[in-house]
């Protein structure tokens, strides 16, 4: 039991290196000879296996359709604004329902990914449950094919996970995925997915869990809705949070004093058109 414990912790850390921080810290060959070791201790003793081990991302059987579930609290759309005057319009309703003047204000900004709203719930630091944001109050649930994304921790790090925790983001298609997995489907002979967007939904989707495993997909969580014993002061502790405990933020958000300085730095990543991949 020790042991499977150490693979555990061990296979944890190395998966959050190579797919959250893209540092790998030991070789493919290494990761493979401890994951078969743990599957080869979860095979001769089933009491071994628990929720968030590294082996139960990917095989389990397919599911004849998607369970309808609530989420803990309601998971709205963004709004939209595409003008500098809309943006300062929206601050200034902010400010009026904060009851605080603008000047108290901070603001975080991150690139808007495109791609397929999803909740995390995590009870005691393990991954139990995660659903599409269908209509904001009711989802699917999809979490056997959220599993099998390495970048979507199983297990919270760190020993102060709270007691309930739903995580927000977003599951998209890299750009470099993208081409690859339509390069593939002109291979077999199949149709290509029009954008990004809706292959990483659609392979969401899958009533086979083994289809959403070969999809190239990643996350990049922005925020939370409900929890149980975590306190943080504001949006960017919250992403400092997160990151820290394993989760995939996005590398370009930002902490700005000011609206105008929002507005510009829209305007910049525009002009670039930034793409992560």
């Amino acid at each position: 039991m020790a042991r499977a414990a150490e693979l555990r912790e061990l296979l944890t850390q190395w998966g959050h290196a190579y797919h959250v921080l893209d540092d790998p810290v030991v070789d493919d060959a290494t990761y493979d000879r401890h994951y078969d070791e743990l599957v080869e201790l979860e095979r001769a003793d089933a009491d071994l296996v628990v929720a968030d081990s590294p082996t139960q991302r990917v095989g389990a059987p397919p599911s004849d359709k998607f369970r309808k579930v609530d989420h803990l609290a309601p998971l709205g759309s963004l709004e939209k604004v595409t003008t500098e005057e809309a943006l300062v319009k929206w601050a200034q309703d902010v400010c009026n329902r904060l009851d605080v003047p603008g000047d108290d204000v901070r603001w975080v900004i991150e690139p808007k990914i495109d791609g397929s709203a999803i909740s995390l719930v995590y009870e005691n630091g393990v991954l139990t449950r995660g659903a599409t944001r269908g209509d904001g109050r009711q989802g699917e649930d999809v979490t056997t094919n959220l599993r099998t994304i390495p970048s979507i921790p199983l297990r919270i790090l760190g020993d102060d996970a709270p007691r309930v925790l739903e995580v927000r983001g977003e599951v998209y298609m890299p750009l470099s995925g993208f081409n690859a997995f339509n390069e593939r489907l002109v291979a077999e002979g199949k149709k290509t997915a029009p954008n990004p967007r809706n292959a990483a939904a659609g392979s969401l989707r899958q009533k086979n869990s083994q289809i959403t495993a070969e999809r190239p997909l990643s996350i990049w969580v922005y925020g939370s809705g409900y929890s149980d014993g975590l306190e943080v002061g504001s949006q960017w502790e919250l992403l400092e949070w997160l990151r820290e405990r394993g989760f995939r933020t996005n590398p370009h958000a930002e902490r700005l004093e000011t609206i105008e300085e929002v507005a510009r730095r829209c305007a910049d990543w525009e002009r670039r058109r930034i793409e992560l991949d």
